[in-house]
């Protein structure tokens, strides 16, 4: 999308496609390529069970997609998970990472992926949605109206990851594969980035919503392991390029190249 420098956009998930990030993302496609892919088990790049789909297959299919597009080095703009495969990304291969841009990056250690497995966990069950859940079923949108039915189970499932539930709306849907998502957090096991990342020395951003269920104190200990400006974005949870759009392109576009 666009034309310019490139910029290689990487989802979150894991187990998800890029469609979700689309339009936000776009937004930042002025005077740049941003180049999309769909990662291993996941969306349009779905493999029969037995493929494996861990974390050093995921940074590997990278470093092969590299080479396919005859890039020297690599902009990396990453997203939740898509956050972390660029740090797994930069840790393997310092020298193809031009520079990386990190929006809501997923935990660098487990036990900050635990801390926010539980507030999420807590945010989904809060009586405001339950009642929600309760009055779509009694509703009979099911029957009358399953596409709308669907959507609105959608909204609802992702609803706590928002600071303003009702901005959901704004969200476009998408699907995880969970043999996908287990099968990476599996293979990174009781991990921790943190001594890794400090050895990393280029330029990046870090980007993190100050009502995201994954932990402020998380995003920060990355943006100081590398040295990189942190912006906590005001009014919004996990997902800025809908919450707080304009903060989220005007910090990409001062730092992406164009």
């Amino acid at each position: 999308v666009g034309s310019g420098p490139a910029t290689v956009v990487l989802h979150g998930g894991p187990g998800a496609h890029h469609d979700y990030l689309l339009p936000g993302f776009d937004a930042l496609a002025t005077g740049r390529t941003l180049i999309y892919y769909d990662q291993r088990g996941g969306g349009r790049s779905a493999v029969p069970r037995e493929v494996p789909v861990g974390w050093r297959e995921q940074v590997a299919d990278l470093e092969a997609l590299r080479q396919l597009w005859g890039m020297d080095r690599l902009t990396l703009a990453g997203y939740s998970w898509g956050g972390l495969l660029a740090l797994l990304y930069a840790i393997e291969h310092p020298d193809r990472v031009e520079r990386l841009a990190l929006v809501s990056p997923a935990p660098a250690w487990r036990a900050a992926r635990a801390e926010f497995e539980s507030r999420l966990s807590a945010r989904t069950m809060v009586p405001a949605l339950q009642d929600a859940r309760a009055a779509l079923r009694a509703s009979g949108l099911r029957e009358r109206d399953p596409e709308a039915y669907q959507r609105r189970v959608f909204e609802l499932s992702v609803a706590g990851y928002f600071q303003d539930p009702a901005k959901v709306a704004g969200l476009t849907p998408f699907r995880v594969t969970g043999r996908t998502q287990q099968e990476v957090w599996d293979s990174l096991g009781d991990y921790d980035l943190r001594p890794a990342l400090a050895g990393l020395q280029l330029p990046a951003i870090v980007l993190h919503g100050d009502d995201d269920p994954i932990p402020a104190e998380s995003a920060h200990a990355i943006a100081d392991a590398i040295d990189a400006p942190f912006h906590l974005l005001a009014g919004s949870g996990h997902v800025p390029y809908v919450e707080a759009f304009e903060d989220f392109r005007r910090l990409l576009d001062g730092f992406l190249p164009a």
